[in-house]
């Protein structure tokens, strides 16, 4: 009696067993969309001799000065009538606490630079006047 049982519980397991194929941990095993990490800024970007600002519509953040934002303010030269214009670009940049106590709460540290004006370089369009 006991060895009918033990071969009933024996088919059972093995039975039960072999319905298992795996496909579900294959399914969980795909990779997942992960959110961009760095945020994507858009403003108004100034650069004078030592400093830099990026002023959006509800944001206002020192930037650190390193080489992508000494590019940015080389690139954005031609758009400028005068030194204190500011020009709108999009950038994505980390945003770090001000470690000084002078200046914004909050600097960022521009990583890229994803797009400047569309429109004329500012000596085009006084050239194209006159």
């Amino acid at each position: 009696m006991k060895e009918k049982v033990l071969a009933l519980l024996l088919c059972l397991f093995l039975f039960s067993a072999c319905g298992d194929s795996g496909d579900d941990e294959m399914e969980s095993m795909e990779p997942e969309a992960v959110a961009d990490s760095i945020p994507t800024l858009e403003g108004q970007f100034i650069f004078l001799s030592n400093e830099a600002i990026l002023k959006g519509e509800s944001f206002i953040y020192g930037v650190a000065i390193d080489s992508v934002s000494l590019n940015l303010a080389e690139k954005v030269k031609p758009f400028k009538n005068e030194s204190f214009d500011m020009v709108p670009v999009k950038v994505k940049a980390k945003i770090l606490k001000n470690s000084s106590t002078r200046g914004w709460n909050e600097t960022i540290e521009i990583r890229e630079v994803l797009e400047l004006p569309e429109s004329k370089p500012a000596s085009e369009k006084e050239a194209f006047e006159e």
